[in-house]
């Protein structure tokens, strides 16, 4: 398991330390199906007699709200205003040392977070609320885990059994989980955003687009690294805080594509039933919390 929680937070400090975003993504207004006529509804008039269509006003422009800064310097700003947040969701794949995460996660700076992972090798369920996190995951999850950690083959089909269909309950300080805690604490996420400003240093500013509806800035970093040629892109919202939205990394060793929502909004942890979940400290015996 601690492999496993390891490698998200590697993973997910891949994300913040890029200070990547999106390209902008553009989406076309839903379309609105037009009211039924009705049964005795009279003949349109010829075209010859009908008065012509009004011309469709314009939508003016929206001001934008860097005007005069750079693409650096909107990217402190979007790292600030990201840090200061308070909950958020994030959903896409990043990738860490070759190997693909997905992720649905929301978490807030009262170390409460729930989700879901998925790896090459399984897929898991982490819920934390309080001093105390739940794990659930698939057969392939604990087992690619267990094994990592060198258990033996018959106490890990032992364990599995045990855990089918059950929460693993982990209380805050247990050996070997260190790294839970770091994973459910959004401040801890996004420290590394802001650590190292190199990264947001030689932007450059392209074509403004929407992610979700919502209007942004996009910047742009590129550079070549070992593993190739790499290019950053970062989605900035125009609408209120300069949050980040949406990044994209390409090329290089690590490529991820994560979308950042639901700033600010409550995240609720549900607590899984007693007679569903497996005290971490009882393991060893066989026996559920």
């Amino acid at each position: 398991m601690a492999s496993q929680t390891t490698r998200l937070r590697t993973a997910t400090a891949v994300l913040c330390t890029a200070l990547v975003g999106a390209a902008p993504v553009a989406l076309a207004p839903a379309a609105h199906a037009s009211p039924a006529a009705p049964a005795f509804a009279a003949a349109p008039p010829p075209a010859s007699v009908r008065a012509p269509s009004p011309s469709p006003t314009p939508t003016p422009p929206t001001p934008d709200p860097f005007k005069g800064l750079s693409a650096d310097e909107i990217a402190e700003k979007a790292v600030a205003a990201t840090r200061s947040a308070h909950s958020l969701r994030m959903t896409g794949r990043v990738s860490s040392g070759g190997q693909p995460l997905d992720v649905d996660f929301r978490v807030s700076d009262k170390s409460e977070c729930t989700g879901t992972i998925k790896l090459r090798h399984g897929a898991a369920e982490l819920r934390r609320t309080g001093d105390l996190t739940y794990m659930k995951g698939d057969e392939a999850f604990w087992r690619a885990s267990m094994t990592s950690q060198g258990m033996p083959p018959a106490q890990i089909d032992a364990t599995i059994e045990l855990l089918k269909g059950r929460w693993l309950k982990i209380a805050q300080g247990q050996p070997g989980t260190e790294d839970l805690g770091s994973v459910c604490d959004l401040k801890s996420l996004l420290a590394d955003l802001g650590r190292n400003k190199e990264q947001r240093t030689g932007l450059v500013r392209g074509p403004d687009g929407e992610v979700r509806g919502t209007p942004v800035a996009t910047l742009v970093k590129r550079k070549t690294t070992g593993a190739g040629a790499e290019q950053t892109t970062v989605s900035v919202s125009e609408r209120g805080k300069p949050y980040i939205l949406r990044t994209v990394r390409t090329g290089g060793a690590d490529p991820g594509n994560v979308v950042l929502s639901e700033y600010d909004k409550p995240v609720r942890v549900v607590t899984p039933p007693p007679d569903q979940t497996v005290d971490l400290t009882k393991l060893d015996q066989g026996t559920p919390a």
